[in-house]
């Protein structure tokens, strides 16, 4: 018995450990080609699996080829998810030339375009996406798409720019965000989709707002959809603000990628001010949304206040004080 066949199959039976089907996918390249796989192979072989390509494929061919062909040939018909030519009654000769002359097209259109251009829509704008990024983006979203929030068990997952490239979006995480493959393939900058509407609302902003008109000689830190700003009447030192870009009334008005923006700025402005003051001990983090709860200005905010140890005489209960004798319990 060889020492590779003994080494390949303990690792397969006891030390692979999986989070996608990448790996035996790969080792069934190489070992079906003798220890050698191209990495055009390899990436077939994950093709093969992947069902939501099938499905992008599907739509596609419902709205393009099947469109066009059935207007000039109306005997290509359509029933649920099968296709057919009515009365085939074709000769092997004559479909053996039919195809010739199909894949003579195919091969024309591809020297003339060239296959990057042709399939530009299926690969990111922004290029490749770190796998770091990926990794983080996908744990934040704790593995399910956040616009339709199926799991990951479910449906595979994309990267995805908010505010693409081709807009201006940066390759910052807060402009980064988790999607489902039918989700992403609906979301488009250049058609009137519920996705357009959205990226257009990121830059709303309110006349008279002063959360909308915020001068940036007071921003403290920023990414794609949030800043923070130090407040004006600070509870303790190094009080501040995290405030979407976006005009929204309250905490409920947010998007996903907003919730998840502001998050990463409460992150680094706590691991910030901690390591700037030694004496802060703890945060209290916080959002009044309504009137009857204490909101005064109405474009979401959310307090991070600092505490230190001996602020106040009997700090049990937090946030429970906001309503009086309801602190200590």
């Amino acid at each position: 018995m060889s020492k590779k066949y003994s080494k390949l199959k303990n690792y397969i039976s006891k030390k692979m450990s999986m989070s996608h089907i990448y790996q035996p996918l790969m080792l069934i390249e190489l070992i079906k080609g003798n220890g050698k796989a191209s990495g055009s192979n390899i990436a077939k072989s994950f093709l093969s699996y992947d069902e939501t390509q099938i499905d992008y494929y599907k739509k596609i061919t419902t709205l393009m080829p099947f469109k066009y062909l059935s207007k000039h040939l109306n005997e290509i018909k359509k029933s649920k998810d099968n296709y057919s030519f009515e009365d085939f009654d074709l000769e092997e000769s004559q479909k053996d030339e039919l195809i010739k002359m199909c894949s003579n097209k195919l091969e024309s259109y591809i020297k003339k375009r060239g296959i990057k251009k042709i399939f530009g829509h299926r690969t990111l704008a922004s290029g490749v996406i770190s796998g770091s990024v990926r990794y983080k983006v996908l744990l934040r979203a704790k593995n399910r798409c956040e616009s339709c929030g199926i799991s990951n068990k479910e449906k595979a997952l994309e990267v995805d720019h908010i505010i693409p490239r081709t807009k201006g979006g940066k390759d910052d995480l807060s402009n980064f965000q988790a999607l489902c493959y039918t989700c992403n393939s609906q979301k488009s900058n250049k058609d009137d989709t519920h996705f357009k509407k959205i990226l257009e609302s990121y830059n709303h902003r309110k006349k008279g707002c002063i959360f909308c008109n915020i001068s940036q000689s007071k921003v403290v830190k920023s990414n794609e959809l949030a800043v923070v700003i130090k407040d004006n009447y600070p509870v303790t030192k190094h009080h501040c603000l995290i405030i979407p870009k976006r005009h929204c009334s309250d905490y409920f008005e947010l998007y996903q990628p907003e919730i998840n923006a502001i998050s990463q700025l409460i992150n680094e402005m706590k691991t910030e001010l901690q390591k700037k003051d030694k004496t802060i001990k703890g945060f209290n983090i916080g959002n009044n949304s309504g009137e009857v709860s204490g909101q005064t200005i109405f474009h979401c905010h959310i307090h991070l206040i600092p505490r230190r140890k001996g602020d106040t005489e009997n700090p049990r209960g937090g946030v429970r004080g906001v309503i009086k004798d309801k602190q200590d319990y």
